[in-house]
């Protein structure tokens, strides 16, 4: 099976948990692109469902789909949000925010009753951190937010590690959907994501980090011999 078969194979999984009537939160990337692909074709069947979008690209692709689209603000409350992930470990910990959605993506997923993860097996580590983790800061005072950022993480055992503000491909700063810039922080393992995350949130030009904790509740990973589950159930 090809790697991106594979992601087919896991959002195909995902889609089963699906029902009429349900208010979903749609993730972003290209894991979560194989989900609202194969969701707009049950909702072009007569499924009726209502989503929120983690990102305007993941908006424009449902759009174009046919698939009923709300906001958190008219549908504060959701049912499922199924989305990919950059990283995950055997307790559903997560690294995301590849894609520069993590904020909206994990407002959608804290709004939600449930969030399922699909991915591929070559996101499965033993320990986060082999992604660099993405962080999002306010434009204004940046120097200092960096500055903050270099004395936290070294503070939490990561000193003299690459930090790098994320860049589009002509050179400029990427900005995220929230009008943001994104530092990837090359931290190769993590060993306590907990504690990092609490100290990265005491920042005040840290809007968000990409580690997703104790959102998750079930993750589903296509491999090359077949589907893996993990969680409750699995």
């Amino acid at each position: 099976m090809s790697h991106d078969a594979r992601k087919r194979a896991a959002a195909a999984a995902a889609l089963t948990l699906v029902e009429p009537g349900m208010r979903l939160g749609l993730g972003t990337g290209s894991t979560a692109r194989h989900f609202v692909d194969l969701l707009a074709a049950r909702v072009a069947a007569g499924l009726a469902v209502i989503c929120v979008p983690t990102s305007e690209a993941t908006r424009a692709q449902a759009e174009a789909g046919g698939i009923t689209l709300t906001t958190l603000d008219e549908t504060p409350e959701l049912d499922l949000t199924v989305d990919g992930a950059d990283e995950l470990d055997d307790e559903l910990r997560l690294i995301k925010g590849g894609g520069g959605a993590l904020l909206r993506e994990k407002i959608v997923a804290a709004a939600s009753r449930r969030m399922v993860v699909i991915a591929d097996d070559s996101k499965l580590v033993d320990c986060l951190g082999r992604f660099p983790l993405p962080v999002e800061v306010n434009p204004f005072g940046y120097r200092a937010t960096l500055h903050a950022l270099k004395q936290t993480l070294a503070g939490q055992g990561f000193d003299g590690v690459a930090l790098t503000r994320r860049q589009k491909p002509d050179g400029a700063a990427f900005v995220t959907d929230g009008g943001h810039w994104i530092v990837d922080c090359a931290l190769q393992r993590i060993a306590a994501p907990e504690a990092l995350s609490r100290a990265l949130l005491q920042i005040p030009g840290v809007v968000e980090h990409g580690l997703f904790l104790g959102l998750c509740r079930k993750a589903y990973v296509a491999t090359e011999t077949g589907l893996a589950e993990i969680g409750p159930n699995a």
